[in-house]
């Protein structure tokens, strides 16, 4: 894998990373106020922001959050919904992205996650009323641009 060197190559690497998911069919990028749920929208989705880039010395650190969600899916009264359920495969799927990510190295990729990521749960959230899992984490990228 290319070092990771940019915003488009931080971007890609989640993206890439969240759709070999099974518990992914899509993911988008942009202000979390704007996620496309229309009728259309192929959950479960996962939903990526840049928060913000810290310029050092010698890297970035890229703030980034990560909403992942699907449908909820009102059974009848007496079963509930199933947002149990979803909180668990979503929960899942960015355990395993935060896993996967911490395995790359700066030496080998040029970036690497910090820190300890925590997972929040949300429920009827957007137009398609969706429930899902939040989390938000910080990756350092070297930064090997020339400044001369």
């Amino acid at each position: 894998m290319a070092k990771a060197t940019q915003f488009y190559d931080v971007v890609d690497i989640i993206k890439q990373t969240l759709l070999e998911d099974d518990f992914v069919n899509s993911v988008s990028y942009g202000d979390i106020t704007k996620v496309d749920t229309s009728k259309t929208t192929i959950y479960p989705l996962s939903h990526m922001v840049v928060n913000s880039v810290v310029v050092g010395d010698n890297m970035f650190t890229f703030n980034v959050s990560i909403a992942s969600m699907d449908l909820i899916d009102q059974v009848n009264d007496n079963e509930g919904d199933n947002e149990m359920n979803i909180f668990n495969t979503q929960s899942s799927v960015l355990s395993r992205l935060i896993l996967k990510m911490r395995r790359y190295n700066m030496r080998n990729n040029g970036f690497q996650i910090v820190g300890q990521p925590s997972l929040e749960y949300f429920t009827h959230r957007f137009e398609d009323d969706v429930a899902g899992v939040d989390t938000t984490f910080e990756v350092n990228v070297i930064q090997d641009m020339n400044v001369c």
